[in-house]
């Protein structure tokens, strides 16, 4: 009896220590519970657009499986949120954690905020990179926009942009005179001082735009974009650019949202935009390639124009006294374009005597 006594014993000591483990393995189970930081991002471009709509979900992707899970990104297209072109509103605010936009639609905002996505004339892609990233300019991105309250990064670049899709043809200066064109940044005050008159319109509206002569012309992007939005239907000159070299579409963070965020998930996202913004590179090159052999062969009636001489020495003219304006507000606005003049003074020169006398000597 003694013994069957002891043996039951025994086994309810034995079950309570079990049960009191299970519930430590619960309870640390509990403890280390993933905890999960959700945000959200506005991008200015419609549902499922190409290569542009791309950037933010291949980004949003990527820090979901780098994180582990822990920081979760979902992101709403202008189809939702019905405001193209007020993404930084909405990330300065903490409407939305992060935005996927160009840094030139914020004109109306602040003037420097158009000098971080290209300048006319400018610098081509890997000098405007290199002058962001070593020679001053990510530094001065955030003067601008720390009192905006937010964090500005590189969310990739078209390369050089055809000069627009015309209804009629550009022999002189005089057809610029009273032009309706779809070219916002700093081209289209460069083409108000001939006499043009610039608009900006979001991507989704700008066929409607063009076909319903609310405008005469429009820059967009390059093959890479531009036949699939049809334009070419409707107006057949399609001219070379001069007016945005090195196109850089923009990632914006509230840096309040970016701050509470541990360290390793601050290093993911920057991470991920970097990685968003060379697929947006990459992508957009290699897509204007196949797009314009295509143009070629099923698109013959299409018209590839250069701007007369004529034409580019104005705008040249035109763009000079421009950032001579712009130089005598002083402040940032005129260390911004010092830091960009001398950093292109040099690149160019490397430029030259490199890729430019590579392609010369083929």
């Amino acid at each position: 009896m003694k013994i069957y006594q002891f043996a039951i014993i025994t086994f309810a000591s034995l079950l309570l220590v079990a049960c009191g483990g299970d519930k430590k393995e619960k309870d640390k189970e509990q403890n280390t519970k993933v905890e999960v930081t959700q945000w959200r991002l506005a991008e200015t471009w419609p549902t499922n657009f190409p290569i542009f709509g791309d950037a933010a979900k291949q980004m949003a992707q990527n820090v979901k499986e780098m994180s582990n899970g822990r920081l979760v990104i979902t992101i709403d297209s202008k189809n939702k949120h019905k405001a193209a072109l007020g993404i930084l509103d909405f990330v300065k605010a903490g409407q939305y954690q992060m935005g996927h936009s160009a840094s030139y639609y914020w004109k109306g905002k602040d003037i420097n905020t158009l000098f971080f996505t290209t300048m006319p004339l400018g610098m081509i892609t890997a000098e405007q990179y290199a002058w962001y990233y070593y020679g001053g300019g990510q530094e001065l991105a955030a003067k601008v926009y720390d009192k905006h309250g937010v964090m500005s990064f590189p969310g990739g670049n078209t390369g050089n942009q055809m000069g627009g899709w015309f209804k009629k043809e550009i022999n002189s200066v005089d057809d610029l005179k009273g032009l309706k064109m779809r070219i916002p940044g700093f081209a289209g005050d460069v083409l108000a001082k001939l006499g043009a008159k610039p608009t900006n319109i979001p991507a989704g509206e700008l066929y409607t735009a063009l076909e319903r002569n609310t405008i005469d012309a429009l820059e967009w992007v390059g093959p890479s974009l531009d036949l699939r939005m049809g334009f070419h239907k409707i107006a057949p000159y399609y001219y070379t650019g001069w007016h945005e070299p090195a196109t850089e579409l923009q990632f914006m963070v509230n840096k309040k949202a970016f701050e509470k965020l541990p360290a390793d998930l601050q290093a993911i996202l920057k991470i991920a935009i970097k990685e968003a913004a060379f697929q947006v590179t990459a992508q957009s090159y290699h897509e204007s390639a196949v797009n314009w052999e295509t143009m070629k062969t099923e698109f013959p009636n299409i018209q590839v124009k250069s701007f007369p001489e004529s034409v580019m020495t104005e705008l040249k003219k035109a763009n000079s006294e421009l950032l001579a304006e712009l130089e005598a507000k002083g402040g940032l606005t005129a260390e911004i374009i010092q830091s960009q003049r001398e950093y292109m003074k040099k690149a160019r020169t490397w430029t030259e005597i490199s890729d430019k006398a590579y392609l010369n000597n083929l």
